[in-house]
């Protein structure tokens, strides 16, 4: 493993457990064991070691993607098992790096080029592709446009000013909003499946 890696690896950690604010490159180095000036040497400044972490995230969540829809009887099935994932993820990431995310790097969630290339949002396309050959969302739909309205709820549901965080859980305004969109884009088969795992994703929560 280089050093380009090692460094991604490291600040990954550090960065979703105490912000991106909060991380400076004197402390990387130091909980690394190497100077500040091989950080430099790879990366010019914090933005770009930012850009490197999402991507290297965004790469190792392709990953699982894929084998999430490998594995799954079907979309619907895999959306399911995706969407308990991210809720794993997001909720071992702290309040810091999330917020820190909003402010400080809002032209990442404010750009559609950008937001796409975010872990979870850059499978949709497949996921609608797949959808549509297996006949569970209907094949008039518009797999760009849709996509774009897909990442527009993602962005939307994590938005506290729209959503305040005493009213709902990310989680659950995030499912909510996913779900039920997909419902307006399904066939018959489609919206069948959805009502069968939300079914048993809702006895799960409950028992």
């Amino acid at each position: 493993m280089d050093y380009r890696q090692k460094i991604i690896e490291e600040a990954s950690v550090m960065f979703r457990t105490y912000g991106i604010r909060a991380v400076t490159m004197d402390m990387l180095a130091a909980n690394m064991s190497i100077s500040k000036r091989t950080i430099y040497e790879v990366f010019s400044d914090k933005d770009e070691l930012l850009k490197g972490v999402l991507q290297w995230m965004v790469n190792r969540q392709r990953e699982v993607m894929t084998k999430i829809l490998s594995e799954s009887e079907n979309v619907i099935e895999a959306i399911f098992k995706m969407l308990d994932l991210m809720t794993d993820h997001f909720q071992a990431m702290s309040p810091a790096f999330q917020m820190d995310m909003k402010r400080f790097h809002r032209n990442i969630l404010d750009n559609p080029k950008e937001l796409k290339e975010l872990p979870y949002y850059s499978n949709n396309s497949e996921i609608l592709t797949r959808g549509i050959k297996e006949g569970v969302f209907r094949d008039d739909i518009d797999i760009e446009i849709t996509n774009k309205c897909l990442l527009e709820v993602a962005r939307m549901s994590n938005d506290k000013e729209v959503f305040h965080p005493d009213d709902f859980l990310n989680r659950d305004v995030f499912r909510n909003f996913y779900i039920n969109y997909l419902r307006g884009i399904s066939t018959h088969k489609g919206l069948d499946l959805i009502n069968r795992y939300d079914k048993q994703e809702n006895s799960t929560i409950h028992k």
